[in-house]
C-alpha cells in the first residue's frame, strides 16, 4: 500500500484545510491537494491526501471511507499511480 490517498465525492465547499484537519486525526499529513478545474478554478470534487506513512494511510482509509463530510459521503481509497502516455503527438503509438 502507498501513502497517497484518493478522496472523491467532495462537496464544492470542502477546502484543503478541512481535509487537513480531518485526516490529521488518523496520523501525520504530508500534503493535501484538491484538484481544481482550470477554466473555473472550482473544485472538481476530488483530491489527494498524502500521509507520512503507509500505516497512517491505511488507518485514514479505514476511518473515513463512507464518512459524511460537508454533506457528502466521501470515497477514500489508495490512489492509483497516474499513467502517462508514451511517445509524442498525443501519446498514440502502434501505427
Amino acid at each position: 500500500m502507498g501513502n497517497k490517498i484518493f478522496v472523491g465525492n467532495l462537496s464544492f465547499n470542502t477546502t484543503e484545510g478541512t481535509l487537513m484537519d480531518l485526516f490529521s486525526q488518523a496520523g501525520e499529513v504530508s500534503e493535501v491537494v484538491i484538484v481544481l478545474d482550470p477554466a473555473t478554478n472550482r473544485s472538481r470534487g476530488f483530491g489527494f491526501v498524502t500521509m507520512s506513512s503507509d500505516d497512517d494511510a491505511g488507518k485514514a482509509i479505514a476511518m473515513y471511507d463512507g464518512k459524511d463530510v460537508d454533506g457528502r459521503r466521501i470515497i477514500v481509497n489508495e490512489a492509483s499511480p497516474q499513467e502517462r502516455p508514451r511517445g509524442g503527438f498525443g501519446g498514440r503509438t502502434g501505427f
